[in-house]
């Protein structure tokens, strides 16, 4: 036994704690034997005498028998364990990143993580677990998991304050353990996961959809062509210019679906080659000026003060600002005039320091605000019809987003009705 154990130290261990008991429990006859002692003695003529005789009274009082001496050491003991065992606890569960309890066999807490109380709020230790969590299909797995000892997992979801998904999940804890009778109730966020489930089926059903209509139609048109219009010239080159049409609206949709692959494919690797702006945003307005023209918008760039130069890959760049251009031109059609700029800090906008953006900006109709957010998003559109119409895919800036991920750069949307809208691409300087 180490010399700092409190037990070696005989005025702090369990010798001391029964002495103190044993004297505050015999004060009243040890001050009566002491005036009897010293009466007597000096009526002898011996008060030395006397007074070792009290002293070895005293001596008796204070050493207290083996047997209570092993049980106060027990006690001290047994109060040093169960201390270390709740901040064994405690600290297994602050290391534990998701919310977790420890529960007792009765279902009520002993120990809450920082997780927990931040999801659940405070939970008082010896609280029923009900008392904060209100899920009955959570409450009646961990209360049959408890009365069985055995491990239960279920899925529970919630809908305030914004709809979250976890996998509760309760085992009891080692039998041989000094912490026995106890049961670790965690609760994993699978919200992300179940959201791409969602995503991926919404996708698979969109391209199912978007093949198929195109399909369906040029399968009728081939029918009637081998059928009823066989013979009928005009209606031939009519229905065949259509299965063109169709054909190319297939083409454009697959290799879109392709481009996303590849981008996912990558999406972990920065690219690292420098790239000029300006150079790059000149050639996609040269490129595009003639379409522009034909649906009469007047397409201007403005360059920044300053060199503009990021780290990038040059053809996503291009397919980024394209994409973006195209959009303009043909969705802000109305307002006859998109402007195309590069601006940093020292151009007085309100770009960071050691940031430049490429804003692209339209005057036509605007963007309802509820449609902002999921612009990105595969295959959502505003308005759908419009959409095909002008020969979107619906892809467009999903892509732009995949890309500009790679590129650890950021998309701003700005819209309102009437006044036009700005798509915003900051990136960091090279």
């Amino acid at each position: 036994m180490s010399s700092d154990d409190p037990e070696d130290k005989w005025w702090r261990g369990p010798w001391a704690e029964g002495a103190s008991w044993r004297l505050r429990r015999a004060r009243y006859p040890l001050f009566v034997a002491f005036v009897l002692t010293l009466v007597l003695g000096l009526r002898a003529g011996m008060p030395f005498v006397a007074f070792g005789g009290f002293v070895l009274v005293l001596l008796a009082a204070l050493v207290p028998a083996r047997s209570r001496v092993e049980r106060l050491a027990a006690r001290h003991r047994n109060r040093g364990g169960a201390d270390e065992v709740a901040a064994a606890q405690r600290a297994v569960l602050a290391a534990i990143a998701e919310p977790a309890f420890l529960l007792d066999d009765t279902c009520a807490v002993v120990e809450a993580n920082a997780a927990a109380s931040a999801l659940f709020g405070p939970v008082a230790r010896g609280a029923h677990l009900s008392a904060r969590i209100r899920s009955p299909g959570v409450l009646d797995m961990v209360r049959e998991a408890v009365a069985e000892r055995r491990t239960g997992t279920i899925e529970h979801s919630d809908r305030v304050p914004s709809e979250r998904w976890y996998q509760v999940h309760i085992a009891p804890l080692d039998e041989a353990a000094e912490d026995a009778g106890r049961f670790l109730l965690t609760f994993q966020d699978i919200t992300e996961a179940r959201r791409m489930d969602r995503m991926r089926s919404d996708f698979v059903a969109n391209a199912s959809h978007e093949l198929r209509t195109p399909l369906a139609s040029m399968t009728g048109f081939i029918e009637t062509l081998q059928g009823p219009a066989k013979e009928d010239t005009a209606a031939r080159e009519r229905f065949l210019a259509i299965m063109l049409e169709q054909a190319e609206r297939m083409g454009r949709l697959v290799e879109d679906l392709m481009s996303l692959s590849r981008l996912e494919l990558r999406a972990h690797v920065a690219p690292s080659d420098r790239i000029a702006l300006v150079g790059l945003i000149e050639h996609v307005c040269d490129a595009l000026r003639p379409q522009a023209e034909e649906l009469g918008v007047a397409l201007a760039f403005t360059p920044a003060s300053e060199e503009a130069v990021v780290l990038g890959d040059r053809d996503e760049l291009i397919q980024v600002f394209q994409n973006l251009v195209e959009n303009a031109c043909k969705y802000g059609q109305s307002g006859e005039r998109v402007e195309v700029s590069i601006a940093g800090p020292a151009d007085g906008s309100d770009t960071p320091e050691g940031m430049v953006d490429v804003a692209v900006r339209d005057y036509g109709p605007g963007i309802p605000a509820e449609h902002v957010p999921r612009l990105t998003e595969r295959f959502y559109r505003v308005d759908v019809e419009t959409s095909r119409a002008k020969k979107g895919t619906g892809l467009g800036l999903a892509i732009v987003k995949h890309i500009l991920t790679r590129h650890r750069a950021r998309l701003i949307v700005r819209s309102r009705l009437g006044e036009g809208s700005v798509f915003l691409v900051r990136f960091k300087r090279a």
